[in-house]
């Protein structure tokens, strides 16, 4: 299908996107990379009077280091985020996870914050974020504000973003020598993941000392499998360790049921795909 018909505005500053989100209020929208506005608007689920583009504001472009954080521009494509020497050394678990996320084409052409701020359970960069504590830091009107992982994913396609505000940035703290692995489970490739699990995990002569736990499609919006970060703690890194504290990742989701399987399905998925995420993280087999 063809979109409705609607203005087109590409600012170069953050603050002239922000006067234009302003003045047309409700009856905008934001354009980042595409890859999720795009086929909405094709298929006229919604048909906004302005689209605000902001591929041109190149501010919002980048990765760099930050003392204890490592900063990603929202419009940083996620070939770039995959690629990054920095990001790779410092919060490898959201390299591991951009490996993971749809397509070549889709990677080179949808941004990270664009995802982030789009917010879909079943997205690849919500648990890994969530995982390691990032820092949404968003630009409105009043200036900008900090919103910790644990608040910024509010509900179903929902942010902590106001309707007058921007994602400019993506703090990730720095999780230097921590092991990290994204386990997907999709029935075709460059699915949406039915579950998938990301894991960091840092090991001191063979035991679990820390362990950050993500979820992906298992609720409303990405979780945190607390039980099993304090269950896996002091525990060796082998199969018989880690069993016992993954078969606790299903403990307090919510998982949808639909055609790629019910919620006791994926219950069932979580635990075992935890125990091979955090494995492998750990750098141990079986």
């Amino acid at each position: 299908m063809i979109p409705a018909q609607f203005d087109y505005l590409a600012p170069t500053t953050v603050e002239e996107a922000l006067a234009a989100l302003a003045q047309h209020g409700d009856e905008a929208k934001i354009l980042a990379g595409g890859q999720s506005l795009l086929p909405v608007l094709r298929m006229r689920l919604n048909a906004p009077e302005m689209v605000i583009d902001l591929g041109k504001i190149t501010s919002l472009r980048g990765v760099r280091d930050d003392g204890d954080a490592i900063v990603v521009g929202a419009m940083t494509q996620h070939s770039v985020v995959g690629s990054d020497p920095l990001v790779a050394e410092h919060a490898a678990l959201v390299s591991k996870a951009v490996e993971h996320l749809a397509d070549a084409q889709i990677r080179h052409r949808g941004t990270f914050g664009g995802a982030l701020a789009h917010a879909d359970p079943a997205g690849d960069l919500g648990a890994p974020t969530l995982a390691l504590g990032a820092q949404f830091v968003v630009q409105g009107p009043s200036g900008t504000r900090t919103v910790p992982a644990d608040e910024f994913f509010v509900d179903l396609f929902e942010t902590a973003i106001g309707e007058d505000e921007i994602l400019v940035a993506v703090r990730l703290p720095k999780h230097t020598g921590w092991g990290a692995h994204y386990e997907k489970f999709v029935r075709v490739a460059h699915q949406w993941p039915i579950v998938a699990v990301a894991a960091a995990v840092r090991v001191e002569g063979g035991t679990i000392a820390e362990a950050r736990i993500g979820l992906t499609n298992m609720g409303s919006t990405p979780m945190r499998a607390h039980a099993v970060e304090q269950a896996l703690v002091g525990q060796p890194a082998t199969a018989d360790g880690v069993r016992e504290a993954a078969s606790r990742a299903a403990e307090g989701t919510n998982p949808p049921s639909d055609l790629n399987g019910d919620a006791d399905y994926r219950r069932h998925l979580a635990t075992v795909l935890t125990r091979r995420a955090v494995l492998t993280a750990a750098g141990a087999t079986g």
